[in-house]
């Protein structure tokens, strides 16, 4: 009998055999393949065993999101029939991503450094903090992880411009026109002095413009804010440049300012001592005190040489600071024309002068060999690695603080206050008493002191430039000591390099030296190992620094 009369003769055979031909190609044919159009021969119940075949295989991987843009012409679209029927799980989980797009967040940073890169980077931290302990150990984890991350910190950090390629030629800029030049600053800021200030856009557009009652205020009583501002505050005063070109103008230009902040005892020469205005301890100056001064500048109160300075002398401790006080406007005034180009800003920024809102931080690191066990052989010898703080602070009055510790600034620079000192100075405070658990107890140790600038009286040789770069520190010692710091006032390479950064922030040793009360003889420290000191601004001491 022919097979084809058969097929006619029986349709319930011929469904049967199409049924199994679908189940075998359901098997074979890849899962991600694009399926194939079924025979005009097959009834929509014919696809249904196929379709429940296809739903007890586990999927292999969840289908991707579907966009909701049409599919563009030739592009390969997922078919119906790969998601399961009859609300499976996997079609649970399909429409649940199909309703509620997950979002990826953010992958938080690791705490604690993981790769060779990451513990270089920390090493880096805690070495320009000071800490050389800690820097050294995760510098070790760095190398051990990768001997090369050095090289890789610098190509991240400090990358290096890429050359071009081989016949390539580099790329040539064409010069700027003129209107693009960039202007010289002062050029810069004398086309800023037809700017006026021009209220803030709305916030909505279409809205009334906010009000500005500044750009309202004349010229003057405008300058006498700003000077009001500059005496509370002068780096709040020069922060004010970035708020408009009208006010950078004013803060650049407005010599006034600038004159009143030079002069004025709050941040300018006006504070500035150069004779002793305090003792060691904090107290009033005696006659017996100038005397001794005297004495050792050789020269009288009058400021003449004389060969009898032991005398009471012919004025009081008032008419002395007076006449300091008109010595040191008129010296102010001589090196304005001489010295700074008759620019009171200029010679604000580059003039010597002492900081009172904040501290002075040196921070020391060296190396000590250890002794090597004896019980143990070992190819290396242990090395103890000091790691310990000096600290100044100086006062308006003449008077100043300093420390030597080796808690770190964030634990003492709070508390180099008066009061701090006045607390832990009494009886028992040493020996545990009931302060000894604050925590100000860290300035404990600290050594109260005087300070002043040098004067031509004290380097008759030099030249007019630098008399006044230097500061003599004079503080309490060990029982019969008092200890003498030889400083010069310095601008370090940051501040250098930046015409609007922070002047005379540094401190470089010249010399530190012990007396001996009893026998009248002076011994020198050897600086083997000490830094300079930095100045670091503290906000709690608040902007007078007192």
């Amino acid at each position: 009998m022919n097979p084809q009369d058969e097929s006619v003769s029986n349709p319930e055979l011929e469904s049967f055999r199409e049924q199994w031909r679908a189940e075998v190609r359901a098997k074979v044919v890849p899962r991600h393949a694009p399926a194939k159009a079924s025979s005009s021969s097959s009834s929509s119940a014919s696809t249904r065993p196929v379709r429940a075949a296809v739903a007890v295989e586990p999927p292999r991987k969840p289908p991707p999101p579907r966009s909701s843009q049409p599919a563009a012409a030739g592009e390969d679209v997922e078919d119906d029939d790969e998601t399961p029927a009859f609300g499976g799980p996997s079609a649970a989980a399909s429409s649940q991503d199909h309703a509620q797009p997950s979002t990826k967040l953010p992958v938080p940073v690791p705490a604690e450094p993981v790769t060779a890169l990451d513990h270089y980077e920390k090493a880096v931290e805690r070495e320009v903090a000071g800490n050389l302990g800690d820097s050294l150990k995760l510098y070790r984890k760095a190398y051990r992880l990768d001997d090369r991350v050095d090289q890789v910190y610098r190509d991240k950090h400090f990358p290096k411009p890429v050359p071009p390629a081989p016949g390539q030629a580099a790329p040539v800029l064409a010069p700027a026109s003129a209107a693009h030049q960039p202007q010289p600053m002062k050029d810069l800021i004398a086309s800023f002095a037809s700017i006026a200030i021009e209220p803030g856009a709305p916030e909505i557009e279409g809205m009334p413009q906010r009000p500005c009652p500044v750009a309202s205020l004349p010229d003057e009583i405008l300058v006498h804010v700003l000077r009001d501002v500059a005496v509370l505050d002068v780096g709040l005063f020069v922060r004010l440049a970035q708020v408009c070109k009208r006010f950078a103008y004013l803060v650049a230009t407005e010599d006034s300012i600038w004159r009143r902040v030079c002069l004025g005892s709050e941040f300018g020469f006006g504070g500035m001592h150069y004779h002793w205005q305090r003792q060691i301890t904090w107290e009033p100056l005696t006659e017996e005190d100038v005397i001794r001064e005297a004495e050792a500048k050789g020269v009288d109160g009058e400021g003449g040489s004389s060969a009898d300075v032991t005398t009471p002398p012919p004025w009081s401790l008032e008419e002395r600071a007076q006449r300091h006080a008109e010595e040191s406007a008129a010296a102010t005034m001589a090196f304005f024309g001489s010295l700074y180009g008759s620019s009171w800003q200029r010679m604000f920024q580059l003039r010597p002068r002492v900081r009172f809102n904040g501290c002075y931080i040196s921070t020391v690191n060296y190396m000590r060999p250890g002794q090597a066990s004896a019980n143990y052989v070992t190819w290396h010898s242990p090395v103890h690695i000091v790691t310990y703080y000096r600290y100044l602070r100086f006062f308006r009055d003449g008077s100043a603080l300093s420390l030597l510790t080796t808690s770190e600034p964030a634990d003492v620079v709070h508390y180099l206050t008066r009061e701090a000192v006045a607390l832990h100075a009494g009886p028992g405070s040493r020996g545990g008493g009931a302060s000894h658990h604050l925590p100000s107890a860290v300035v404990q140790s600290a050594l109260r002191g005087r300070w002043r600038l040098t004067t031509a009286a004290d380097r008759p040789t030099a030249s007019l430039s630098v008399v006044e770069g230097d500061l003599i520190v004079e503080t309490e010692g060990v029982s019969k000591y008092i200890y003498r710091l030889d400083l010069a006032l310095r601008s370090s390479s940051a501040a250098k390099s930046s015409a609007a950064g922070a002047k005379n922030n540094k401190l470089v040793w010249r010399g530190f030296y012990s007396y001996n009360r009893l026998t009248d003889d002076w011994a020198e420290f050897a600086l083997k190992n000490d830094k300079p000191f930095f100045f670091s601004r503290v906000k709690s001491y608040g902007v007078k620094g007192e």
